[in-house]
């Protein structure tokens, strides 16, 4: 018998607004929604956030819709942007917005100097140490995955979800209502290729590494130089091919 994964529509709420329109595959949704807004510059500390809700259905019972996420953002910061114009795919991370401008967003943590951060035998180990760990994929093969390692190797937290820009969001997410952003002493280390959205994601985020098993794009690799990101691709258990700011990688 097939196992296919789930891929189901999150809608997000903000002050009982529609925000966005996101499929996902369900597990970790508010991770999800907190590392989206992060993503899109909205917040970045968890007193940002503080509640985080499933919605109740319209029919009169008391049962919650897990489909429907309910935020409420701190008037400390800014309104979020009211709602993309089109609903988000589990392919796309930057859909709708409303021009090329509002791709590249201004972080709250910027990065220093490339100062060193990983061994090279432990970067290369990391896309292993991902496949141990990725318990959905090994079901269905249909997944991608995002693992945040400490310098050391140590797997601080991994996400699975159909879209690779969902599964940096849920770990984002996740370091966020922790209360561990930013992640400048960490490295992401993803299962697919480096697209633009996960380098701005990792910047958003603090993260000082992306490594991919795969390529980046030119626009990654664009990204990754001019926000200070150490961005690795190809990585494989003996060899990896490093396109910007190699300095946080030593012996």
């Amino acid at each position: 018998m097939t196992t296919l994964a789930v891929e189901e529509p999150l809608e997000i709420r903000v002050h009982g607004e529609p925000f966005v329109v996101t499929m996902r595959t369900p597990g970790d949704d508010m991770d999800l929604a907190a590392g989206l807004l992060v993503s899109e510059g909205a917040i970045w500390d968890r007193d940002h956030l503080p509640e985080m809700r499933y919605c109740t259905t319209v029919s009169g019972r008391s049962e919650q819709d897990y489909n429907t996420l309910s935020l409420t953002v701190s008037p400390d910061v800014p309104e979020p942007r009211s709602a993309r114009a089109t609903a988000m795919t589990s392919a796309c991370g930057v859909c709708g917005v409303d021009s090329i401008d509002e791709v590249r967003r201004a972080t709250h943590f910027p990065l220093g100097p490339a100062e060193p951060l990983v061994t090279r035998e432990v970067l290369l180990s990391l896309p292993a140490r991902l496949r141990r760990h990725q318990r959905v994929f090994d079901k269905t093969g249909g997944v991608h995955a995002a693992g945040l390692f400490a310098p050391d190797g140590h797997l601080l937290c991994l996400r699975e979800d159909v879209g690779r820009h969902n599964a940096v969001d849920k770990v984002v997410g996740w370091a966020l209502r922790e209360g561990r952003l930013p992640l400048h002493d960490t490295i992401l280390q993803v299962s697919g290729r480096a697209s633009f959205e996960l380098v701005q994601k990792a910047s958003m985020a603090g993260i000082p590494a992306l490594s991919a098993v795969s390529a980046p794009s030119s626009l990654a690799v664009d990204l990754a130089v001019d926000s200070g990101v150490t961005l690795v691709g190809f990585s494989r258990e003996d060899r990896a091919t490093v396109y910007a700011h190699p300095g946080r990688i030593h012996d």
